[in-house]
């Protein structure tokens, strides 16, 4: 029984991680294109056609172990016409989260919206779908602002310190992925991520309804 509830509760999450990895994806593509840079068009990934922005084994670790990752969208500072390569970098990097927080704000307001029809067995079918998009967004947006390489927390934070960091941001830059591993497995992000979904939902519920 708590298999098949288990089952049920990833197929019920699947559509929100799904849309959350993608528009976050699409996101970065998007912001790089206005600021000049054609890289992302060029590859395929200014789409909102999931399989391009999906990486097969970081979805499947993100579903089983709430953890893992898209296809990175590839970017090239150099070509940015509209900005410098530092600003560039942060807004591209803000975008993705933006996007996430956007989808989860979205879809609060639907719930909002909806919640007078919102009885019997069809309005808890849809209470199931809409709430996974509330909070897979929004834990898709906190993750990554953790400004931890190679997440975009970490570009984000390369954008804000002076220029003369930049070497000392490289050099964490080669440890990122085992920073981040031991971040994970210590089970640290729970303390960061648990409370900062609690905090903006809350916000979000306030705000809206």
């Amino acid at each position: 029984m708590d298999i098949l509830q288990s089952l049920l509760q990833y197929l019920v999450s699947l559509p929100a991680i799904i849309i959350g990895l993608t528009f976050h994806e699409y996101a970065h593509g998007r912001a790089a294109y206005y600021l000049g840079d054609k890289t992302a068009y060029y590859a395929g990934r200014l789409t909102l056609n999931p399989l391009p922005h999906l990486d097969p084994v970081g979805f499947l670790m993100l579903m089983f172990f709430h953890f893992g990752w898209a296809k990175p969208v590839p970017v090239n500072p150099n070509q940015f016409t509209r900005v410098s390569r530092k600003t560039g970098m942060l807004l591209v990097a803000l975008a993705g989260p933006v996007m996430n927080f956007f989808i989860a704000a979205a879809s609060m307001v639907l719930l909002r919206l909806l919640s007078p029809v919102l009885y019997g067995e069809f309005g808890a079918t849809l209470i199931q779908l809409i709430i996974p998009l509330i909070t897979v967004n929004l834990v898709l947006a906190i993750f990554n602002l953790i400004p931890i390489p190679p997440l975009d927390g970490s570009k984000v934070l390369a954008g804000i310190l002076p220029n003369s960091v930049y070497p000392v941001m490289q050099s964490i830059e080669r440890y990122g992925a085992l920073i981040l591993l031991i971040f994970v497995l210590s089970d640290a992000a729970n303390y960061v991520i648990g409370p900062g979904v609690n905090a903006v939902y809350s916000c979000l519920y306030r705000l809206i309804f």
